[in-house]
């Protein structure tokens, strides 16, 4: 019984019908591909559910999910709001639940959209297909506030869909204010993650700064709001909208590359200024010693969301190195020595530096001054080139502080041997 088409005729027979409803539907109308269905079943209990079908499994102990070859099943159902916080409702469901109805406690109108499996009938009581035509996300109706989570997960599809919010539903947004401090850090985090894998992870924030409630779980973020910055090397405005327009560079440079990694470079991307958003306004716009000022930052933040060690670490990097990296051919080889073996060393590592220092000196990444941005080249041929096995042959040294001693020094020359020929990118 795998087939949908006789799960929905076998449910008709008992009195009820299947519908697919959200995101599935959503992105079938958006011509994207889909591998998660999740159905909705009106007109039928549970029990009679079970009876009909005893080779699904069941999830959840509140309400209960129906697997069956990896789609989800649940009951039409509607929810009245009993407390705070992600779980503050109670679920009602009964055979006289309509589909419309269901629909209509759902979030956003373009996941308030139903199929009839058997039929083919779209059910789009709250004119999502419209809003998807639109690009716009709007809240199906005023239960959407009996959800906080549901903030984040509004950025979050804004993010994915490059879509706009209306006003209204960021009005309901910024209503869930306080609320949003109920979530558990690690819920917050797993919206917050989704969005950085998103092309242009900007949106995220922006649709929470619109909202006014960025500084609920983003404060260290939102303190970049009007924080000025040098014109002549900032056009683009404060520290927030450089970092945002830095962010998506990112985003840009690391499409092609595996995942885990690509969140680490664009969260160290994400942070890598934040000690600009705690510079006294009297220092302004230069932001002297705003590399160290970011790491508590960074530090902060990671402990606050939950996030991945290895991620806070890359960040903190970010913030102490990005500087250097940029002015990396202006330094004499013995800073370019020490820079590469500390970066070398880092999680982030040469190559994530380079694309956090392109993505912050440059607009759009296109400028002209890339071709000075090479110090991973550089420092990549320099520890390949002087490593531990050709000093213990060329001076006879076992391994100890002394062969690193030498190690270093050999290296500070070789970069000197370059400076002076000419072939320092070679």
């Amino acid at each position: 019984m795998d087939n949908i088409q006789k799960i929905a005729e076998k449910i008709n027979t008992l009195g009820g019908r299947l519908y697919l409803v959200g995101g599935a539907v959503r992105d079938e109308l958006l011509g994207k591909e889909n591998h998660d269905n999740d159905y909705c079943i009106t007109g039928i209990t549970a029990e009679e559910f079970q009876k009909a079908f005893p080779q699904a499994r069941i999830r959840g102990k509140s309400f209960p999910v129906f697997i069956i070859n990896n789609a989800e099943f649940a009951l039409a159902r509607s929810e009245e709001k009993v407390g705070k916080g992600h779980r503050g409702f109670k679920i009602i469901t009964n055979k006289q639940i309509t589909i419309e109805e269901d629909l209509a406690r759902r979030d956003i109108t373009i996941n308030s959209i139903a199929i009839d499996i058997l039929t083919n009938k779209r059910i789009d009581p709250f004119n999502g297909e419209k809003d998807i035509e639109q690009k716009i996300i709007r809240a199906t109706t005023t239960h959407f506030k009996e959800d906080p989570l549901r903030v984040y997960r509004v950025a979050r599809i804004a993010a994915q869909l490059g879509f706009r919010v209306e006003e209204k539903t960021l009005k309901l947004m910024n209503e869930l204010k306080e609320e949003l401090k109920t979530l558990s850090a690690e819920r917050v985090f797993a919206e917050f993650s989704k969005a950085l894998e998103t092309d242009k992870p900007s949106i995220f924030f922006n649709v929470l700064k619109q909202a006014n409630i960025l500084e609920v779980h983003f404060k260290e973020i939102a303190n970049l709001i009007g924080a000025e910055q040098p014109i002549k090397y900032h056009p683009e405005g404060d520290a927030y909208n450089h970092t945002m327009q830095a962010l998506d560079n990112a985003a840009k440079l690391t499409k092609q590359i595996e995942k885990s990694r690509q969140l680490e470079i664009r969260f160290a991307t994400l942070v890598h200024d934040l000690g600009k958003g705690v510079t006294p306004k009297t220092m302004y716009p230069h932001h002297y010693g705003h590399e160290e000022a970011g790491i508590p930052l960074v530090r902060n933040l990671g402990k606050n969301l939950k996030i991945p060690d290895r991620w806070i670490k890359c960040g903190k990097t970010a913030c102490r190195e990005h500087m250097r990296g940029g002015i990396f051919a202006k330094m004499t080889p013995a800073k370019q020595v020490d820079f590469i073996e500390r970066v070398n060393k880092s999680i982030l590592g040469l190559d994530g530096l380079k694309i956090v220092v392109i993505s912050d000196r440059t607009r759009d990444c296109k400028d002209s001054n890339l071709e000075n941005i090479n110090f991973d080249k550089i420092g990549n041929k320099c520890l390949t080139s002087i490593n531990g096995g050709y000093i213990e042959k060329k001076y006879n040294l076992k391994p100890g502080k002394k062969l690193g001693e030498r190690l270093h020094q050999e290296r500070i020359n070789w970069l000197k041997l370059k400076m002076e020929t000419g072939k320092i990118g070679n």
